[in-house]
This record gives C-alpha cells, structure tokens and sequence, in this order.
C-alpha cells in the first residue's frame, strides 16, 4: 500500500495528511493553541487534592487545570526522586511502538494526599489534551521520544517495538541498550532501529539523557506554572512517527517548513532526504489531492455509503453512537442478504470515520440485526480486520444479543469534529430547534398566561420572520381566536435579527 504525507501550512494553521494509495486516513490540525499539548512538559503547582476520588487538580499554565489520578504519579525514594515526580506517560499516542506496562512500573498503595499536597510544584507530562470541558490528563512518568529510542527516566525496563518481529534482531537490539546505558533508565526501542548499528542508538541515547538533565535544570530554576519541554511541532512529529516508519513520500506547499524538515532529516537520516517534495502548484495542495470533500464528508453526521445505505455518527458527552441504516438499498435475493450487505459494507466506513475523525473512548454501533449467527461472525471479524490499520489501540467486544458492538478506542486528543466545529448557536449543539408550529403556541399560551394583567387594547408581537410568515399564513385562525379570547388587537413585526425561538410582546398603550 502506497502511503504519502501531505503538508499544508499556512500562517493560522498547519495541517497533515496521510495517505494510504490517495485516500486520506488520517488528519491532524494544529492552529498553534492549547488543542494539542500531549507530550508536553510542565512544572506544575498542585491546586486542590481530592482524596475521595483520589486525583489533584494541577495548575500547569492553560486556561483549565490539567488532573492528575494516583496511579499516574511516580513516588520513590531514590534521592533523585525525592522532589521530583517524574512520569513515564503511557507509550507513544499513535501506537507505533511496544507500550510499558504495569509489569514496570512501580506503584505502590498509597493514597494520594500521603504523595502530594496542595502548593507543591511537581514535574508532569500531558497525558491527553483538554477535551472540551475537561481539562488536560497528566501524568508523572516522563517519555521522551527520539527517532530510535524512547527515553523512560522512572523506569529501569527495556522494550523493544512489537513490529521488530525478527526474535534474533530483537534480542540483539535489547543487548545493545543494555550495553549502551550509562545511566539506570529504561528504554523503547522504536521500529525505526531495526537493522542500525551501535554507533547510531548511542548517539540517540546520549541526546535524549542529555535533554532529560536539561529539563530536570529548567525545573530547579523555572516558577510554576511553566513549560520546561515542548514536543515537536506537528509537522516534525509527522516527519519523526510517520516518514521514517512508514511513508514513502512527504509533500510539503511551504517553503520554510520544508527547508526545517530537510534541516531535521540531516540529522536523524539524510537518506530520506530525497523523499520530501516541495510543491509549487497554483492550485492549494489540498484540492490538489482532492482531500477538502472527504474532511468535508468526515464532519457529516449521515455518511452515505456507495449502495444507497448509510451511516449516523453520533457524539454524546459519554460515547459515540453508530447506527447503520439500509437507507435505499434494497438488495437483489432475499432480506438476510441484504442486511448482511449492508453492515459489511458500513464496517469499513465506520473504520474508516473511527480513524479519520480520531473518534475514541466508548464506541457503540448498531448493526442492522442479522438472525444468523454466522452472518454476525462474519461481521464482528470484518471489523476486527478492518482496525488493524488503525495505529490507535482499540479492544471490541462480539455482538451482543441486542446486535450491538461495544469498543473502545485510546483517545489523547479531541476528536476532528470538535476541532473544526463548534456547537450550533441556535441550538446549542442539541442538533434540534423548537418547531415552528410550536413556537407559535407557545407565543400563544404566553400571551394568554398575562393577558389579564394588561390594560391596553393593543398588543405588539416582535417574532423572527419565519414565524410571522406561520402567523400570518397557516396559523392565522390561533391569532384570530386569541384576539377574540383576550379582546385586543395583536399586530405582529417580523425581526430578522431574531433567533427563530426569540418573542417580544409589548402593549401599545394610546396617549
């Protein structure tokens, strides 16, 4: 499969693209605020400790206060440590490499008003962004990326990527860091070392150890809150995770972010050099690849598929709903058929979205019910297979006797949805407004509610103009009657400033 990086930078935002033979997969955008700080490091101040759900609210210099849970913060009485609470965050977001896990990581039960206090300054790494009312995840445990190794300062573990499948390599790369490390810090050794020579991982690992002191110094001087460490901009993490690992060409319409890239490569790997194109079409690089209709489409909450039938991607503050519907599509045999058709072919749309918007945490999809169990079976390894692309790490459960699929997918960020879009201001992200018809008798019943409070013979009636059109129209007898109820005039004055729920009534009293 051919895959291909597509850059496009202008001066408010950057965005990348990757491309698996032409079709965007993925997309990240960074407008050069706080959505994306994962990786990041900060010397905190912790604001307030919540014993009872064992988590501190940590004050790391963004508009919210980044959390902080129990498990996610590093205590050990290594001199080294006493003041500094270092974190090893939970392995490279987009799932290249081998994850540390808990067999490593040394916890011990405490609870967390015995390891932090409100005040002190602590040494924390985004976890996750902020997510829409949620503050950012933080977390103790420091990794340090590099393009060979990831450096872990709190752990003493030495992993080795999972797709370095070759036993023989893997064990020479693990006798190599063990030989390489001067200091007692752990590593992973990413994907990329495959094949290199000593020389290389020693220069990486002097690098990153050198990088780790210099933030350790930069806490002991910095106040809090402050940023002692930013991760690399979007367009070199791409460059770091995707060109070096997988893609075989990086397209780039920015003459100065290439020449940063080519800078970048020189040192890491001046081999791939020739892979980075510079593009100087008229046309924007983006249309040029014909990408804008598919973000387009990734932002739709119905996603119509190729047969007639289609999709409904919903968001709710604790999940993602999927319902999958035949829509037009009525098949050629008979209705089993059909169905099983229908939710075949969405299972690779639903896992195309799920990358594409980087949906994550609870996912549930509504397949079209299916009466044979093997017709399930068939469905539930569909979408299995179909995640394997997926670099994000996901865990799905059979169908339910509900023929419900219940999955969760890692989520660090927020999703493309709520990155480039915002909620309705007329309906406040509910995704419905109050009809017409029942704005009119709502008007109505307020009219009739303090009538006999007023003493004038007229009324004013100030309404958006689709509802004076109601009035005036089909709803013209609710006006009449009501002027008969009430004994007053009512003359109604379309505002096209109005919001379609907003009213006025005012008397018109006469002089």
């Amino acid at each position: 499969m051919y895959k291909q990086l597509v850059i496009n930078v202008t001066e408010h935002e950057t965005r990348v693209a990757l491309l698996d033979d032409g079709n965007i997969a993925e997309l990240y955008v960074d407008r050069g605020d706080d959505t994306d700080i994962a990786g990041n490091i900060y010397k905190g101040r912790v604001l307030r400790v919540l014993p009872g759900m064992q988590a501190a609210f940590v004050n790391i210099g963004l508009n919210q206060a980044a959390f902080i849970y129990v498990d996610d913060l590093f205590h050990d009485g290594h001199k080294e440590y006493e003041r500094l609470f270092n974190l090893e965050s939970e392995m490279d977001e987009d799932g290249l490499e081998d994850k540390p896990g808990p067999d490593f990581i040394k916890k011990r039960d405490f609870s967390i008003e015995e390891i932090i206090r409100e005040g002190q300054e602590i040494l924390v790494q985004a976890a996750k962004s902020p997510m829409g009312t949620k503050g950012a995840r933080i977390s103790s445990y420091i990794s340090l990326p590099g393009r060979f190794l990831v450096l872990m300062p709190t752990s003493d573990h030495i992993g080795v990527s999972r797709r370095i499948e070759d036993e023989a390599e893997r064990e020479r790369l693990k006798g190599m860091v063990q030989k390489l490390r001067t200091e007692d810090f752990g590593y992973i050794v990413r994907t990329a070392a495959e094949g290199e020579q000593e020389e290389k991982l020693a220069y990486e690992m002097g690098f990153l150890n050198n990088l780790w002191k210099n933030i350790q110094k930069k806490f002991e001087i910095a106040r809090a809150p402050s940023l002692l460490h930013a991760e690399l901009s979007i367009s070199l993490r791409a460059v770091r995770d995707l060109l070096i690992q997988e893609v075989e060409k990086l397209v780039i319409d920015s003459k100065p972010t290439y020449h940063t890239v080519l800078t970048f490569l020189d040192n890491y790997m001046p081999g791939l050099k020739d892979h980075v194109v510079l593009y100087e079409g008229s046309e924007p690089i983006f249309d040029a690849y014909n990408l804008e209709g598919d973000i387009s489409r990734a932002l739709k909450r119905k996603v119509w598929l190729k047969s007639g039938s289609y999709i409904l991607i919903e968001h709710t503050e604790a999940l993602v709903a999927i319902d999958v519907n035949t829509g037009r599509y009525v098949g050629k045999h008979n209705l089993e058929e059909t169905i099983l058709k229908t939710n075949l072919e969405a299972v690779k749309e639903i896992s195309y979205q799920i990358r594409l918007r980087d949906l994550g945490g609870i996912i549930i999809i509504d397949f079209i019910d299916m009466e044979k169990k093997s017709n399930q079976e068939k469905v539930f390894n569909a979408l299995k297979e179909a995640l394997k692309k997926d670099k994000s790490k996901t865990h799905v459960l059979p169908i339910s006797e509900m023929g419900l699929i219940q999955m969760t997918r890692k989520r660090t960020r927020e999703p493309l949805t709520r990155i480039l879009c915002e909620p309705c201001f007329y309906c406040d992200g509910e995704g419905y407004l109050v009809s017409r018809q029942s704005i009119c008798y709502n008007i109505y019943r307020e009219i009739l509610r303090d009538a006999h409070d007023m003493t004038s013979t007229r009324l004013t009636l100030r309404v958006n103009p689709r509802i004076a059109e109601l009035f005036l129209g089909e709803e013209d007898l609710l006006i009449s009657n009501l002027e008969r109820d009430i004994g007053k005039q009512i003359v109604i004055y379309p505002n096209p400033e109005f919001h379609m729920e907003q009213f006025d009534i005012f008397e018109v009293r006469s002089h």
